[in-house]
């Protein structure tokens, strides 16, 4: 392993161990087992080697998630079993990941001083968004880019706000399937018993139904 490499794994250790703000050069150094020269010559400073580091830990979670929606999705049945089941699994992610997730909330606070900063984190919030919007409703970017912007607005937020919720209290925080619970709510509530809903009620599936669906056929 480089040194380099090294650097980059000392660094997620370090802001999982210490966080992205009281994590030192001296730290890294010590953690990688290299000189503080080491820092400069690979990456120029030591918070550009923390953000590459967090923007590395976000791209392998992100993997991860995209992992969990095709092997779920796959899979036949109601529609809101299907959503407890990925959103059980997408909360169960964010433990091994604690750390990086928790510092992306600090990066955010660079981005306003940070020009370089500011533009990695839109880039990134732009791609999440319409691999988001894939992922759940296989939405095509490149044939819908309006449609995937929106749909994918909404799921990260959804998924922003849990895992906010989760790393300030993750014991109050919502499971798979409180979010199912209230995903079936919020759909019947909206939809059941108006006279305009007619496909948009049929497509929540047979949870609908069982609460008392009145939508014409």
């Amino acid at each position: 392993m480089g040194n380099r490499e090294a650097l980059i794994i000392a660094a997620r250790n370090c802001i999982a161990e210490k966080g992205y703000q009281r994590t030192t050069a001296r730290d890294l150094a010590a953690s990688a087992r290299v000189s503080l020269a080491a820092i400069g010559y690979h990456f120029g400073t030591t918070e550009a080697l923390l953000n590459e580091a967090i923007f590395e830990g976000i791209g392998e979670w992100g993997e991860e998630l995209a992992r969990v929606l095709a092997e779920e999705t796959s899979i036949d049945g109601d529609p809101f079993e299907v959503a407890e089941r990925v959103w059980t699994r997408v909360i169960a992610s964010f433990d091994a990941h604690r750390g990086i997730l928790a510092a992306s909330y600090e990066l955010m606070t660079r981005a306003r001083e940070v020009p370089e900063v500011h533009d990695a984190l839109a880039t990134a919030l732009n791609h999440a968004r319409v691999a988001l919007a894939n992922m759940f409703l296989k939405i095509d970017p490149e044939a819908e880019p309006e449609r995937a912007r929106q749909v994918g607005s909404l799921f990260y937020a959804i998924l922003s706000g849990v895992m906010t919720q989760w790393l300030i209290d993750p014991l109050g925080a919502p499971s798979g399937r409180d979010l199912s619970i209230a995903l079936q709510d919020v759909t019947t509530s909206m939809f059941v018993g108006r006279s305009d809903c007619n496909e948009r009620c049929r497509a929540v599936g047979p949870a609908a139904e069982a609460g008392g669906s009145n939508c014409p056929s």
